[in-house]
């Protein structure tokens, strides 16, 4: 049994990351910290453990084997730099950090001192998008020509553990990164990860349309981000990630093939769908997405675990992220230059 730590006791930690590692019977929750004590006293009363003060006497704790780092996205890095080097194994959520540089460093102290590094990117766990690898792999759809990926919802101020306009996820300070880091990575991995290739250069526009402070002045992060991805294979395809789909939330990817076209997540009534060239028409419903109105197990805390247990690298180990990431940070390079970016090369 491996003893967590759980650093940051905000939304995503209280959904999925305490109530999973609670529900698997080969993790223990040690304790928690969180820079508002009273959310970490809440967790601790509800699911047991102990509060810490500080991250370093979390850290310091023999019994904690590993731990989650739930906190702001400019504090990803140094936060998990410090567990890797105090012995700890991390699950990071994501975005991994706020700059490729801090990235690196990740990495290498995972390597440095001998502790795994998982990344919080769950759109790999979903069902229908491993179904989707699989058939792609056999040849289902024969070879892939394009794509297009989308991640959009109302955006997080209804969400947050800070709702409304003052959340942090709108702060550039401590966000960095708006959409693009928040939704934009899960579809940039998850793409990758779904064709089994890179993307080798971005074209993007990444801004800021209609999210508001208070006082009416736009927020300090992007709320839509559209990005034109080339792959090592030679496909190209779309990204779109938004705050603003004031509406049903998208977490659609649909994959063109020259034998066929297979659709995810994209009608209610079938989470894959596959078109074949001939008309032919193959459903499977699998599961269900996870919407932010309907929080499902991840299976991210699940693997992590597994891992742990067996003494392996988990999967969306920090180094297979790295690629998704310099995507993610060409994508800003691109936008702001208004060129053509080329990454993973």
């Amino acid at each position: 049994m491996k003893g967590i730590g759980i650093i940051g006791c905000g939304k995503i930690s209280q959904v999925r990351h305490i109530p999973e590692y609670s529900d698997n019977p080969n993790a223990r929750l040690v304790g928690y910290f969180d820079l508002a004590r009273e959310r970490a006293e809440q967790m601790a009363a509800k699911y047991g453990g102990k509060v810490f003060d500080t991250v370093e006497d979390l850290l310091a704790d023999p019994t904690i084997d590993a731990v989650s780092v739930c906190v702001a996205n400019n504090m990803h890095a140094d936060v998990t730099i410090a567990a890797l080097k105090a012995g700890k194994h991390v699950l990071c959520e994501k975005p991994m950090a706020t700059n490729i540089e801090d990235c690196e460093r990740m990495v290498a102290a995972s390597r440095q001192y001998g502790r795994y590094l998982m990344i919080g990117q769950n759109q790999r766990f979903a069902l229908a998008h491993a179904q989707a690898r699989k058939l792609i792999k056999e040849g289902a759809i024969g070879k892939v020509v394009s794509f297009r990926t989308t991640f959009g919802h109302s955006g997080p101020e209804t969400w947050s553990i800070t709702p409304g306009p003052g959340t942090w996820f709108f702060d550039k300070k401590a966000a960095v990164m708006g959409v693009l880091a928040d939704l934009g990575i899960h579809k940039t991995d998850l793409i990758q990860y779904i064709l089994d290739d890179t993307i080798t250069a971005v074209t993007a526009r990444i801004s800021t349309i209609d999210k508001c402070y208070a006082d009416g002045s736009p927020i300090g992060v992007d709320d839509n981000a559209i990005c034109i991805f080339e792959m090592a294979g030679g496909a190209v395809g779309t990204m779109t990630a938004s705050w603003t789909f004031y509406g049903q939330e998208d977490n659609s990817t649909i994959i063109y093939g020259t034998e066929g076209i297979i659709r995810i997540y994209d009608d209610p009534a079938c989470s894959l769908k596959v078109i074949g060239k001939d008309g032919t028409v193959q459903t499977l419903d699998i599961d269900r997405i996870q919407t932010n109105d309907n929080q499902t197990k991840s299976g991210v805390m699940d693997a992590f675990i597994d891992a742990l247990e067996k003494g392996v690298q988990p999967p969306v180990s920090g180094g297979e992220v790295l690629t998704a990431m310099r995507a993610i940070f060409g994508a800003l390079e691109s936008s702001e230059k208004g060129v053509r970016v080329e990454v993973n090369r």
